[in-house]
């Protein structure tokens, strides 16, 4: 409960300060009585595209820490937490970053990275994996998370979204006033109800339409930072090894701010196309060419 109630007042806020920012800018006054301003149209269609990605990636750190329950343990003096953050630092000094935050949270078996960073990241375990790994497993793990640090993955990942929310926004409300004006003719002065109702569909089935190209070049970086563990390892088998033993459990569920930084998920059938992640059997394949 505490999880949804959090992701619904994050996206209220951040929805309230984007509609802030676009009257401030003077973006919002897209349709006037001469017709639809392209310009200001795709002015609005940035600050909102790009304005939700870019403050959801500058918050997540904090949302993450807060959603999953986490707790930062580079201080800790329990020994095996002490072997964690010992084994992300020298992960981190070969994949030439910073040390990133280390935390553990209760929970299936999974694990993430995120931050807008690359020098002041966060890498998290859940007990469940540390509980069901070992610990050549478990650095294959972090080693998989840190190549998503050092691959730019949280950024790269923000700018596609941006620009994916840019084209939804634009072109729903430039389909609506094309449906509103020519299509139903509507000469009176204001959008429409051609226009209201085109906006609203579109924004859906068009945001399902990038939903789906978002989560193509999701899966796509996963098989880079499964090669990227085996590359910091100096081997493959760890990696191999690791997401075998996950291809048997259930991953369970990330807060959605982290679920693309997930080491693990299961979906199948149609929202397969929705999945963050490839099938752990393909991930397997892959790792097991030769380079």
């Amino acid at each position: 409960m505490k999880r949804i109630v959090l992701f619904l007042a994050t996206n209220l806020a951040v929805m309230l300060v984007l509609g802030i920012t676009a009257n401030l800018l003077g973006v919002n006054r897209y349709l006037s009585a001469s017709g639809l301003d392209l310009g200001a149209l795709l002015g609005f269609s940035l600050v909102m595209g790009f304005g939700g990605a870019i403050i959801s990636l500058l918050m997540s750190k904090p949302m993450a820490k807060w959603s999953s329950g986490a707790q930062v343990i580079n201080d800790s003096t329990d020994p095996t937490h002490r072997w964690i953050v010992a084994t992300v630092a020298r992960l981190a000094e070969r994949a030439g970053i910073a040390m990133p935050e280390v935390a553990i949270f209760d929970g299936a078996p999974n694990a993430f990275a995120t931050g807008a960073f690359k020098n002041s990241a966060l890498v998290a375990v859940s007990t469940g994996l540390l509980q069901t790994m070992n610990r050549d497993e478990v650095e294959a793990v972090l080693g998989h998370e840190v190549a998503h640090i050092a691959n730019g993955d949280m950024v790269t990942m923000t700018l596609i979204q941006g620009v994916m929310n840019t084209f939804v926004v634009f072109l729903s409300r430039a389909i609506g006033y094309f449906i509103d004006r020519v299509v139903l003719k509507n000469d009176k002065e204001g959008p429409g109800i051609g226009y209201m109702v085109t906006t609203v569909v579109l924004d859906l089935l068009l945001g399902l339409v990038a939903a789906i190209i978002v989560a193509w070049f999701s899966r796509h970086r996963e098989f880079r930072a499964d090669r990227g563990a085996a590359d910091l390892m100096g081997r493959r088998q760890p990696m191999i090894q690791a997401l075998a033993r996950l291809g048997g459990m259930d991953p369970g569920e990330l807060p959605k701010t982290v679920q693309t930084m997930g080491i693990s998920s299961r979906p199948s059938g149609l929202m397969a196309l929705f999945s963050s992640h490839p099938p752990i059997e393909d991930r397997i394949k892959a790792l097991q060419q030769p380079n």
